[in-house]
């Protein structure tokens, strides 16, 4: 059984996106970058902020799926420039009272909308 989350945030002539899906159990999280809700506007000024956004929106959905950010078991942080690493994982890291999940980042060329940052996840339901 699958079941798609989604945020209530469609904008006119938005690509069609999921925010999450649920199946057997595991909530998939889609990349999600510093988009403020309601609007068109992305965070791209400030690495911590931008960061900050990225997983106050995870968190999003994550509630929506009914979880919280301990229930997350495998996420994946890409970077458009590695000097960022530091100050994501410390926005990163404060999300989590106890072990955070697995996790891998990956330094890449390019991501949409002018962002620096993207996480997507694995959630599991307990």
């Amino acid at each position: 059984m699958k079941r798609s989350i989604h945020l209530d945030e469609k904008l006119e002539g938005s690509s069609p996106f999921t925010a999450a899906v649920e199946a057997n159990g595991f909530v998939f999280i889609s990349g999600q970058i510093a988009s403020v809700k309601g609007t068109r506007t992305v965070i791209t000024d400030n690495i911590t902020k931008e960061a900050e956004q990225v997983m106050a929106n995870i968190g999003s959905i994550l509630e929506a799926a009914g979880l919280t950010y301990d229930d997350l078991v495998k996420c994946t942080i890409y970077l458009t420039s590695l000097q960022y690493y530091t100050a994501v994982s410390a926005v990163y890291q404060a999300c989590f009272k106890g072990e955070p999940p697995a996790r891998e980042t990956v330094g890449v060329k390019e991501l949409p909308r002018g962002a620096n940052v993207e996480i997507s996840g694995i959630a599991v339901k307990r």
